[in-house]
C-alpha cells in the first residue's frame, strides 16, 4: 500500500505529537524530584513560578525545568527572572539539595534576591556544569574558589553582584573550558597586589579595584563600561603601576580618574572606544614610562601637562582624531624612544626639537597632514646612527616585573608596537628594542631629502612615500648599510639612481615607483631581485627589471659613474699644473731682462739650426723630382715624330731606348747630360 503524500504528513505530525507528549509526560528521577522539591522549600515565591512543582506532577514539565529526552534526568534549570522585576523575583538561598541533580549542566538564576548570601562553595562539586549565571542575583561574601573545580564550565556570569569580591584569581585559571567570564561590579579591593587575565573572554564591566593592586592586566577581552568604574570605592591612593585594558570595548571619557593612579608607570588604554580630550591630570603620572592611547577616538591636541612625564619612554597615540601641531617641548623629553603619532590630523611643521632626541630609534609621523620640509639635523639622533645592539637595550628601562612572592618567581611584561615595516601591518615587542624606523609617508612634506639622513647608518625601515618631495635622492645612501626597507614612491624625485643603492645587502623591500627618475637602473645581485613594479611610473627610467632597454646614452653602468669622476678630477689636475707651470716660466722671463734676452738668443739659434737641416733633407728629394719630369718630356716628344716613320724606326727606337736605360737608374749622374745623352739617341733617328 502506497501512501499519498497527505498521509505521510499527518503520520509526521501525529508522531511529533506523540513526541512532545512524551516529553511533558516524561517520568522524572524521583531522586531528582524531590531534590526539586527541597530546592524550592528554600524560595521564597510570590509569583508562584514554581507552582507546577509537585508530588503529584511530574517534574520535568515544571517551569524552567529540561530533562533528557532518553533518561528524563534533569539537565537544565532556567530559573532566572524573566521580568527584571520584583513580581516575579525568587527570595532566599540555594539549597544544597542541587547536589543530587548529577546531571545538571545549565543553572541560570539571574536576577533574583539572595538577600546578600554567599555563593555556596557546594556549586564547585557540580562537575557536570557547562554554564552557570548568577548575574544580578545579589548574592555576597567572597567568591569561592571550588569554582575553580568545574574544569567543564563554559560561561561564568558573577557580575552586577556589588556585595561580592575576590580575594584570589587563580582558580581562574583552572577554568580549562571557559569561554566568556562577567565579573563586572566584582570588589577586587582585597588584599591582592596583581590581576593579570589577559587574553580571556571576559564580558560585562570593569570591577571595583582596591588600592592595594600593582599589577591589573585583563586586555585582550569584551569588558565595556567607563574606566571610571575603577575608580569607584578608593579612597586612598592607588599603589597600581601597570595598567593594561586594551583590546576591549571600553567607552566614554578618561576623565580625572588619573590623578588617582599617580604611581603608575605603565599605561596601556589602546584599541577601544574611548573618545574626548585627553585630560590635562595626565600630567600628574609624574612616574610614568609608557603611554599607549592608540586605536581610539581621541581628538584635541596633546596635552602640554605630559611634559611633566619626565621619565616617559615611549608614546603611542596613532589612529586618533588628533589634531594641532606636534609640541616642539617634545624635544624636552630626552628619554624617548619610541614616537607613533601616525594616522591622526596633526598638521604644521615637523619640530626641529625632534632632533634633540639622541635616545630615539622609533619615529612614526605617518598618515598626517604635516607640511614643510624634512628636518636637516636628524642625523644628530645618534640611536639611529649606531648598530643596533642586543646589549644596548635602551628598552630595559621600559621594561616591568613583579615579585609573585612564591617559588622565587616574577611576573613580567614587555612593551609592544603595531609599525609599518615592508609594506605590511605587524606587532613588535621581543625584537622591537632591536627596530630603528623612520615614517615620515602620507603627509604633504616639500622640499628634498636631506643628504644628512643618509649618515643614519642604523636604521632599518625608511618610508617618505607619498609626499612631494624633490631632487635627487642622495648620493651616499648606501652607506646605510643595514637599511631592509626603504619607499620613496609617489614623490616627484629626479635624476638617476644612485650608484651607492647597490651596497644595501639587506634591502629585501624597496619602492620608487611615480617618481621623476631618469637614466639606467644599477646593476647588482640585490636590485636583481625585485621586479618592475617596484621602478614603475618613472617614464624617463630603463634597465632591467624594467622591459625598457637602455641606449648608450641613457646613463652609465657598473663603474662608469666613478670613472667619469676621475677623468673630470684628471682635467682639473692638468688645467692646474698647466697653468703654475706657465706662469712659473713667463713670469721669470719677464722679471729677468737678462733671462729674457738669453733665452730668445736660445730660441733663434733653434731656428736656424731646424731650417738648415730641413733644407739640407728636402734638396735630395727636389733634384731627383726634376731629374725624373725631364726626362719624360723627352721622351714624350720623341715619341710624338715617332709614330709617323713606321715599323723599322719603332724597331731602332726601342734599342736606344734599352740601351739608354742606365740613364733612368743612374741617380749620381748629372741631371742635364743624362738628358743631353739621351737627346743624341733619340733626335738622329727622329730627323
Amino acid at each position: 500500500m502506497i501512501m499519498s503524500n497527505s498521509e505521510l504528513i499527518m503520520v509526521v505530525l501525529l508522531l511529533a505529537v506523540l513526541s512532545l507528549c512524551r516529553t511533558n509526560s516524561l517520568a522524572c528521577n524521583e531522586r531528582e524530584k524531590h531534590a526539586l522539591l527541597r530546592f524550592k522549600q528554600y524560595l521564597t515565591d510570590p509569583a508562584n513560578r514554581l507552582s507546577s512543582w509537585s508530588l503529584t506532577e511530574g517534574c520535568c514539565g515544571g517551569a524552567g525545568v529540561r530533562c533528557d529526552n532518553v533518561s528524563g534526568r534533569v539537565f537544565e534549570l532556567h530559573l532566572g527572572n524573566p521580568e527584571d522585576s520584583g513580581k516575579s523575583t525568587l527570595i532566599g538561598k540555594l539549597s544544597p539539595a542541587l547536589l543530587e541533580l548529577e546531571h545538571l549542566k545549565f543553572l541560570n538564576l539571574s536576577l533574583n534576591d539572595f538577600r546578600g548570601t554567599p555563593i555556596p562553595s557546594f556549586l564547585g562539586s557540580m562537575s557536570s556544569l557547562t554554564y552557570l549565571k548568577l548575574w544580578g542575583a545579589s548574592f555576597g561574601g567572597l567568591v569561592p574558589h571550588q569554582l575553580g573545580n568545574l574544569s567543564s564550565l563554559r560561561q561564568l556570569y558573577l557580575g552586577g553582584n556589588s556585595g561580592l569580591y575576590v580575594d584570589n584569581f587563580s582558580w581562574i585559571s583552572l577554568l580549562s573550558s571557559l569561554e566568556s567570564l562577567d565579573l563586572g561590579w566584582i570588589d577586587l579591593h582585597r588584599d591582592i597586589h596583581w590581576l593579570d587575565y589577559h587574553s580571556n573572554r571576559f564580558v560585562g564591566q570593569l570591577p571595583h579595584l582596591s588600592p592595594n593592586v600593582v599589577l591589573f592586566n585583563i586586555a585582550n577581552n569584551s569588558l565595556s563600561g567607563q574606566i571610571s568604574s575603577l575608580c569607584q570605592k578608593m579612597n586612598e591612593r592607588s599603589k597600581l603601576r601597570l595598567l593594561d585594558l586594551s583590546n576591549n570595548a571600553l567607552s566614554g571619557e578618561l576623565g580625572h580618574c588619573l590623578m588617582r593612579w599617580q604611581s603608575l608607570t605603565h599605561l596601556n588604554l589602546g584599541s577601544n572606544n574611548l573618545s574626548g580630550e585627553i585630560p590635562e591630570s595626565i600630567g600628574s603620572l609624574f612616574s610614568l614610562k609608557a603611554l599607549h592611547l592608540h586605536n581610539n577616538s581621541f581628538s584635541g591636541g596633546i596635552p602640554l601637562s605630559l611634559n611633566n612625564c619626565t621619565f616617559l619612554g615611549l608614546i603611542d597615540f596613532a589612529e586618533n582624531k588628533l589634531t594641532g601641531n606636534i609640541p616642539s617641548r617634545i624635544g624636552e623629553r630626552t628619554n624617548l624612544m619610541a614616537i607613533r603619532l601616525s594616522s591622526n590630523e596633526f598638521f604644521g611643521d615637523i619640530p626641529q626639537q625632534i632632533c634633540r632626541l639622541s635616545s630615539l630609534i622609533i619615529l612614526d609621523l605617518a598618515n598626517n597632514r604635516l607640511s614643510g620640509s624634512i628636518p636637516r639635523c636628524l642625523n644628530n639622533i645618534s640611536a639611529m646612527a649606531t648598530i643596533p645592539s642586543a646589549i644596548d637595550d635602551k628598552f630595559s628601562t621600559l621594561k616591568f616585573s613583579i615579585y609573585l612572592g612564591y617559588q622565587g618567581s616574577y611576573l613580567g611584561h614587555r612593551e609592544d608596537l603595531i609599525l609599518v615595516v615592508k609594506g605590511r601591518k605587524s606587532t613588535y615587542t621581543n625584537i622591537l628594542p632591536l627596530v630603528r624606523i623612520v615614517d615620515l609617508s602620507c603627509n604633504n612634506l616639500s622640499g628634498g631629502i636631506p643628504i644628512e639622513i643618509s649618515s643614519l647608518f642604523g636604521l632599518q625601515s625608511l618610508n617618505l612615500s607619498r609626499n612631494h618631495l624633490m631632487g635627487r635622492i642622495p648620493e651616499n645612501i648606501g652607506g646605510m648599510k643595514y637599511l631592509e626597507s626603504l619607499d620613496l614612491s609617489d614623490n616627484h624625485l629626479s635624476g638617476e639612481i644612485p650608484q651607492s643603492i647597490t651596497n644595501l645587502t639587506f634591502l629585501s623591500y624597496l619602492d620608487l615607483s611615480y617618481n621623476n627618475l631618469s637614466g639606467r637602473i644599477p646593476s647588482s645581485t640585490q636590485l636583481e631581485s625585485f621586479n618592475a613594479f617596484d621602478f614603475i611610473g618613472n617614464p624617463e627610467l630603463c634597465g632591467a627589471p624594467l622591459l625598457k632597454n637602455c641606449t648608450e646614452n641613457e646613463g652609465p653602468r657598473g663603474d662608469e659613474n666613478v670613472e667619469g669622476s676621475e677623468r673630470s678630477w684628471f682635467y682639473i689636475g692638468a688645467a692646474t699644473g698647466f697653468i703654475v707651470g706657465f706662469w712659473g716660466v713667463c713670469g721669470a722671463l719677464l722679471c729677468k731682462r737678462a733671462w729674457r734676452r738669453a733665452y730668445f738668443n736660445f730660441l733663434n739659434n733653434i731656428k736656424d739650426r731646424v731650417y738648415v737641416v730641413t733644407e739640407l733633407k728636402w734638396s735630395w728629394p727636389r733634384y731627383h723630382f726634376r731629374r725624373y719630369h725631364m726626362i719624360r718630356f723627352v721622351m714624350s716628344k720623341g715619341l710624338q715624330l715617332g709614330r709617323k716613320r713606321g715599323k723599322r724606326w719603332w724597331q731602332s727606337l726601342e734599342k736606344h731606348v734599352q740601351r739608354s736605360s742606365t740613364y733612368f737608374n743612374g741617380m749620381g749622374k748629372d741631371l742635364y747630360s743624362s738628358v743631353f745623352n739621351l737627346s743624341t739617341l733619340l733626335f738622329p733617328i727622329v730627323s
